[in-house]
């Protein structure tokens, strides 16, 4: 078993208690923790470099510059990008895939065309797809699960058409926890001629991840579901695309020249930067890329199965507990549970297990289409990351068998 033990250490928040209680910390897919090398990279850059980058010629503003480039070189070999161009700084996954709607969907859909997107999609990968389609008069088309939670093989296979543009897919369920098999997604589109958009916020912190190997052609994801601070996400894109593409935010630090009546624009990747960027965030990143790969996604895969592996048996034994995508039979469940407690609200479930020190996610998950599918309309949702132990599942069990109890319906 892989022990998550020797990394409690670094993280100086879950050494607390909560409502006098320990933390066991179950809300990954909103929000990881931040280990101490995290905190001491963002803390050494503001108290010892701080400066605006890009703009000036003394140590500090050329310091802060070579941080923030250094940033994005770390974080193109991270997933494999081709050259670092290819990595637009944005404040998180959600502006990452707004700006890919705004500059080339507005752009590149017309009247009548299709765009294709997973039931299962995050809103911040479907509602910009919806302004796109209404804006342009495309229709907007959704690819269906099985009843195992996976996307469905037809629906890929005749959704996919000559008339779609755009495919948006995420690699993982921020819900279901479940991988997608993008790589047959991308395929598929790609021999239409479609361009496909990944959603990795809920992947790259969990497992290695090759925008080459995938050949997606823009990928999104978020610094702080993977140890870095909030306010600090990234935009992938293929060169030729970006490229061609006009600017989403105007204004400084992104332009080439300006005049009275017309301006020029720089090139990229600081055509999609405007303004002073997050250089405190973009070291938090490079930090947190070193930490993961020192760990290596192989050790933090191992952790979280062996957790998921060890709570299903026992969530499957408790009559009154609804679980969803955990009957899949392929080996693509990653840490996540979704759940609900019969008759109780997942709010009132997730207020009763942080009396108990237990923190958990309950709503909608910013995935109201896929709870509607699934006959729910809301759910309680445990994530798993590389700091979690038994003992934290131990705890979350032992919690779950009193919620019902705390509202006098008993245990079953």
């Amino acid at each position: 078993m892989a022990d998550a033990q020797e990394f409690l250490k670094d993280f100086p928040l879950l050494k607390r208690k909560m409502n006098g209680k320990q933390i066991a910390y179950l809300d990954n897919g909103a929000t990881t923790q931040k280990p101490e090398q995290i905190i001491q990279s963002i803390c050494g850059y503001y108290g010892g470099c701080n400066a605006n980058p890009h703009r000036g010629a003394y140590a500090l503003s050329v310091k802060a510059t070579e941080i923030y480039e250094n940033a994005r070189v770390r974080t193109a070999k991270f997933i494999n990008a081709a050259r670092p161009a290819e990595i637009i700084f944005t404040k998180n996954a959600t502006e990452a895939l707004n700006l890919v709607a705004y500059s080339y969907g507005l752009n590149n859909v017309k009247a009548g065309d299709e765009i294709v997107i997973t039931i299962s999609e995050h809103h911040s990968n479907l509602v910009p797809w919806q302004f796109v389609a209404k804006s342009t008069g495309a229709v907007l088309k959704y690819i269906y699960l099985e009843k195992d939670g996976n996307l469905s093989d037809e629906d890929i296979e005749t959704k996919i058409t000559e008339k779609t543009k755009i495919v948006a897919v995420t690699q993982v369920s921020n819900v279901l926890g479940l991988k997608n098999d993008v790589k047959k997604v991308i395929k598929k589109a790609h021999s239409v001629g479609a361009v496909v958009v990944v959603d990795g916020s809920q992947s790259v912190a969990h497992m290695k991840v090759d925008v080459r190997d995938m050949d997606c052609d823009f990928f999104a994801f978020s610094g702080h579901k993977m140890l870095s601070p909030m306010g600090i996400g990234v935009l992938y894109g293929k060169y030729d695309i970006l490229d061609a593409m006009p600017p989403f935010l105007r204004g400084g630090d992104m332009i080439e020249y300006v005049e009275e009546q017309n301006t020029t624009y720089a090139e990229l990747p600081a055509k999609f930067e405007a303004g002073t960027q997050n250089v405190g965030g973009a070291a938090g990143l490079t930090a947190a890329i070193d930490y993961l790969e020192n760990i290596t996604f192989d050790r933090i895969e191992a952790i979280e199965k062996d957790l998921v592996d060890y709570a299903l048996p026992q969530l499957r034994e408790l009559p009154y507990i609804e679980l969803y995508g955990c009957d899949s039979t392929r080996d693509n469940k990653t840490g996540i549970i979704a759940f609900n407690v019969k008759d109780v609200h997942p709010h009132d479930v997730a207020s009763i297990l942080d009396s108990y020190g237990v923190a958990i996610r309950a709503g909608h998950h910013c995935a109201q289409p896929l709870h509607r599918y699934l006959g729910q309309n809301a759910s309680c949702r445990a994530s798993f990351y590389l700091y979690n132990t038994r003992e934290d599942i131990d705890r979350w069990i032992d919690a779950l068998k009193k919620v019902r109890g705390v509202l006098g319906y008993g245990t079953c």
